[in-house]
C-alpha cells in the first residue's frame, strides 16, 4: 500500500517519471527518472522527491529512505 501511495505521489508531482518503490514497511529504495531532472544537482534530484513523501516522513510512516532520482540519461 506505501509503495503504490509513493508511486501515486511523485507521479502527480512529475508525471513524466518512471517510479520503483520498493521496501517493506517502513524502509523504502526508491528509483525515480525523469526529465523534470534534467540541469538539477544531485541534490536538487532527491530534494523533489523527498517534497513529494516529507509528510509521510514526517509522520512516521516512512522512516528509512534511499533515493536514485535520474534524468533520462543518466539511467541507461
Amino acid at each position: 500500500m506505501v509503495t503504490e501511495e509513493i508511486r501515486t505521489r511523485i507521479q502527480a508531482e512529475l508525471p513524466d517519471a518512471q517510479v520503483d518503490a520498493q521496501g517493506d514497511g517502513s524502509r523504502m529504495q526508491i528509483r525515480v527518472v525523469s526529465t523534470a531532472f534534467d540541469g538539477l544537482s544531485r541534490v536538487q534530484k532527491q530534494q523533489k522527491v523527498y517534497g513529494c513523501i516529507n509528510d509521510l516522513i514526517a509522520n512516521g510512516s516512512l522512516h528509512a529512505v534511499s533515493i536514485q532520482a535520474l534524468t533520462p540519461d543518466e539511467s541507461r
